[in-house]
């Protein structure tokens, strides 16, 4: 048997979002998303549907996040695209259940972490739609897989990722109770990669300039929930691994301190890369972040995951991406004064090429152009789900849901404009009488709350326990305060609420079209450098703000027009760079200022939050005059 999840998870058939969330995913849709079957070759000719190129991960990660979102826009014609290559999937698995795009005489050198994608890429469409074959075509898939395992383990990036496989694994078992499902899990938690026996006694606290499984910073991310989900399986078949689920916490913590970065996430280009903030970190990293901290949420029901997952939502994941969403980064950098191409020899990046912090169609290696996909999708089917007991609001942002309680239709919606404002209002509408709990994460990041006018607790959830009947409306008031937050070597970077804030520096955007390994970049696709056009180089002079908010927004995460920014002191130091373009212009700035003496006298400018920048500065020193 399985241990029941804390919170189960709703599906796009409960879910609709609302505000500013459904307009995130429109213009995901209208952006590189929706449109990555039409425009790159990797999907649109992929051998998943009988094309040439990419058989392995590509097609999976694009429909990871392409399905729901699909469904959650209830977009007829992405539907139709989704099913296209879904029945294309179906109609190419073997006999033997062999369901990967690949001849019988090179299975032993497939790599299967693609078998544990494109399975839990089917649980998310029959979630979807119900579709009535997909139970039978994972059975069959993961039967022929148990037979595989018998002369071929787990390498390389399966035996890195091993657990993702558990996800379809636990699915099919509550709905087929046969114990060779947890065998199978079973056997492939010891022919994997042990993460718990890794950072019981971890060596990778510096970064080290090579590439390693071990130190993957994507690895790394989709691990921190391995345990966890390893931590639903019985007594009877995990007696020997107790307290799983508070790896994560032990894991993410020693992440934290040694490679931490102040937007949430933990540097990767694409290992582990210490705790600068100019190294980089992947973007795909940040969406199985999400993913990680979604399940750690749902399995163990602790506020502190909704915590850690807004964080990457409303700071790192929109950072990495242009406003449009048709490019984004490889590599984001904290303090990100450039982002062109390096010049020949200086390169800061460990182990990614000198464009991985350009914004493009696929800079640096294509994984990432495929699996961004899944974040803002998989965040909207997080924000409700239900417990034991009733409804649960666990990732705060615009949406409704409409589940049966005890035999009663009931719909609840949060209307709110958070992260960017400080208040949620709940309006739950009863078809007649019942008892439910509403359950309400009040985020850690704020620093009082009211709910109903009563005192509830940061970094917890508030639970209403009582008789709903007709229309009710909740209201929380949260409070935030600007705080300068250390880093390393004396640096702060400045926090409100769950939205981290930078230095907004004016860009200019240079158009690159061009075609490499027949892939071709042409607008709105194309690969762009952006020019830093106004001065980076200042410290705090003041720890006073003034906080503005936007009346008039309308992409959450743009530029030129964010939904609220902070003005601040600030003076004029001479920073430094660490490495020069060929003309003489700064392309990346010094680890740490070069001097910390004022230039200038102080001047306000203006901060605007992290996932709204494209070039920023966000980690400065403090110089009180």
């Amino acid at each position: 048997m399985l241990k029941p999840l804390h919170f189960t998870p709703l599906t796009t058939k409960e879910i609709k979002p609302t505000g500013w969330l459904l307009r995130q995913l429109q213009i995901q849709a209208a952006g590189l998303s929706g449109n990555l079957d039409k425009i790159w070759s990797d999907v649109r000719d992929s051998r998943w549907i009988g094309g040439e190129r990419e058989g392995w991960e590509r097609v999976p990660y694009w429909l990871d996040g392409f399905i729901p979102l699909a469904y959650l826009l209830d977009d007829e014609d992405m539907k139709a695209r989704a099913k296209r290559y879904i029945d294309a999937i179906i109609d190419g698995q073997q006999e033997d259940g062999w369901i990967c795009p690949c001849p019988p005489e090179r299975r032993g050198r497939y790599d299967m972490w693609a078998l544990f994608l494109i399975c839990k890429v089917l649980v998310v469409y029959h979630d979807c739609t119900g579709d009535e074959r997909i139970p039978d075509v994972i059975y069959r898939a993961l039967a022929q897989y148990v037979k595989h395992m018998h002369y071929q383990l787990p390498f390389n990036w399966g035996a890195a990722r091993w657990y993702e496989a558990l996800i379809s694994i636990f699915w099919l078992y509550e709905r087929r109770q046969e114990d060779w499902l947890l065998d199978l899990a079973h056997n492939l938690s010891v022919s994997g990669v042990d993460y718990k026996r890794m950072f019981a006694n971890w060596r990778d606290q510096k970064a080290r300039n090579n590439w390693s499984f071990l130190t993957h910073v994507v690895n790394l991310s989709m691990a921190l929930k391995s345990e966890a989900l390893m931590s639903r399986m019985t007594e009877r078949t995990r007696n020997a691994r107790p307290n799983e689920e508070d790896f994560a916490k032990h894991m993410i913590s020693l992440l934290d301190e040694y490679h931490g970065m102040a937007c949430g996430q933990f540097t990767g280009d694409e290992c582990l890369s210490g705790n600068s903030p100019i190294q980089g970190t992947e973007t795909c990293g940040v969406a199985e972040s999400m993913f990680s901290y979604e399940n750690l949420l749902s399995i163990t029901g602790d506020a502190y995951w909704g915590d850690r997952l807004e964080q990457l939502a409303f700071n790192a994941f929109p950072a990495a991406n242009s406003v449009d969403m048709w490019t984004h980064q490889y590599d984001q950098m904290t303090n990100q004064i450039c982002c062109a191409p390096l010049p020949e020899g200086k390169n800061i990046f460990r182990t990614n090429d000198n464009r991985a912090h350009m914004f493009g169609l696929e800079p640096h290696y294509g994984c990432c152009t495929a699996n961004f996909n899944q974040a803002w999708p998989k965040f909207a089917l997080s924000t409700f789900m239900r417990s034991e007991k009733g409804i649960v609001s666990a990732a705060l942002a615009p949406a409704s849901v409409e589940l049966d309680i005890d035999g009663v239709a009931i719909k609840c919606e949060l209307v709110t404009d958070y992260p960017f404002r400080d208040k949620l209002t709940y309006k739950i509408t009863a078809e007649r009488a019942v008892t439910f709990d509403l359950s309400i994460r009040i985020p850690r990041s704020a620093k009082s709350a009211l709910v109903n006018g009563e005192a509830a607790a940061a970094g917890t959830f508030h639970t209403i326990s009582r008789e709903w009947n007709g229309e009710t409306t909740v209201n929380v008031q949260l409070e935030f305060e600007c705080v300068l937050m250390p880093r390393p070597n004396d640096m702060f970077h400045l926090q409100r609420g769950p939205l981290l804030y930078s230095l907004a520096i004016d860009e200019k955007w240079v158009m690159h079209e061009y075609t490499k390994n027949d892939v071709e970049r042409k607008f709105p696709y194309c690969d762009y450098s952006v020019l830093p056009q106004s001065k980076w180089n200042y410290a705090f002079a003041s720890k006073d703000f003034v906080v503005t908010e936007n009346p008039d927004w309308d992409a959450p995460f743009s530029t030129t027009n964010s939904p609220i920014s902070i003005t601040a002191s600030m003076v004029e130091i001479d920073w430094g760079t660490k490495v020069d373009n060929d003309d003489g212009t700064p392309a990346v700035c010094a680890e740490v200022p070069k001097n910390r003496t004022p230039i200038s006298e102080p001047v306000t400018k203006k901060f605007i939050p992290y996932g709204c920048t494209n070039l920023r500065m966000t980690e400065m020193p403090i110089i009180l005059l």
